[in-house]
């Protein structure tokens, strides 16, 4: 083959609890990259189109450029990629954007080896295009990507966590903007010990729900204590849409990724569809349109089209 496309699909990265570990793939959107074989040892990128502002076309400084970049120099291949970029998922809306070029690139450019690598091998390459977009190596949004459904990831590995089928996620993105590395620029400071405790319960409260199908110990755990605080007053609308989200009998709702995308776990598919239309009025209300998806809580991750 000389020549692949992949699509993978947005996420929702920390889903509340788990802070740069936790992460769930969301059907319905996502980005498609498609990647050929040429003979110059080098990464180029040729196209970046459905983005509505500029991105970065040299390959170092591009998620889908930097990761086929480490591919290549891991793999020490005697030929180069080109890449062209159809965007998806919109900017800055915590919905995993640039995770998603750079997975979907992965997968495509796998497909043209002559003997591809397990997913788990492309993770580690992958880590290295999402620190270009954020500034650090976090796998939250990738491993869900890799695998579908939610996931677990750090540095080493991807580990998927299993949920029932029928529960389903709620996502809601605001016409609006919040770049990464100023959500992240808000986390600076010092926490209280206790801060630490509590988010730890809350994820091993989720974690336990998770496992044994159990909403109740979701409900009880579904609430982010350390990362919420600091970034909801960037997010005009959160608290409002966040609460019309429990009103509406969700487990919990928090900040999709870096925001400001809001996100919601329901125990049904009617349950989230019932909820979309209050959880949009609040942004309405604080003077932002906004899309919405409902999306089974295991969903699949990225594939060759």
């Amino acid at each position: 083959m000389r020549q692949a496309r992949a699509f993978a699909p947005a996420s929702v990265a920390n889903v509340a609890v788990g802070f740069d570990l936790l992460g769930y793939a969301v059907a319905g959107v996502g980005d498609t990259v498609t990647v050929r074989r040429i003979e110059a040892p080098t990464v180029r990128i040729a196209a970046i189109r459905g983005s509505a502002v500029a991105l970065p076309t040299e390959a170092a400084g591009n998620t889908a450029g930097a990761a086929l970049i480490a591919l290549r120099e891991a793999l020490a291949l005697p030929f180069g990629f080109e890449i062209e970029i159809d965007k998806g998922i919109p900017l800055s809306s915590g919905m995993g954007g640039s995770a998603a070029s750079c997975v979907a690139a992965l997968v495509a450019a796998n497909a043209l080896l002559e003997a591809p690598l397990e997913r788990a091998q492309l993770y580690l390459h992958s880590l290295e295009g999402e620190a270009v977009a954020s500034g650090s190596r976090h796998g939250d949004n990738l491993g869900p990507m890799f695998l579908g459904g939610l996931v677990l990831s750090t540095l080493e590995r991807m580990v998927p966590v299993p949920v029932p089928a029928q529960w389903h996620s709620l996502l809601v993105h605001p016409d609006a903007l919040l770049e990464t590395r100023r959500a992240r620029a808000a986390l600076q400071g010092h926490y209280a010990l206790g801060e630490f405790v509590t988010q730890s319960t809350h994820l091993a409260l989720v974690l336990s729900g998770c496992h044994a199908g159990d909403a109740g110990l979701v409900r009880a755990g579904l609430r982010d204590a350390l990362i919420e605080p600091r970034r909801a007053p960037l997010i005009v609308g959160f608290d409002a849409a966040k609460q019309a989200a429990l009103d509406a009998g969700a487990m919990g709702a928090g900040i999709s990724g870096a925001g400001p995308s809001v996100f919601a776990w329901f125990e049904s598919r009617e349950a989230a569809e019932a909820a979309a239309p209050a959880v949009r009025a609040a942004f309405a209300a604080a003077g932002f349109a906004s899309q919405s998806w409902v999306t089974p809580l295991d969903s699949p991750g990225a594939h060759l089209l």
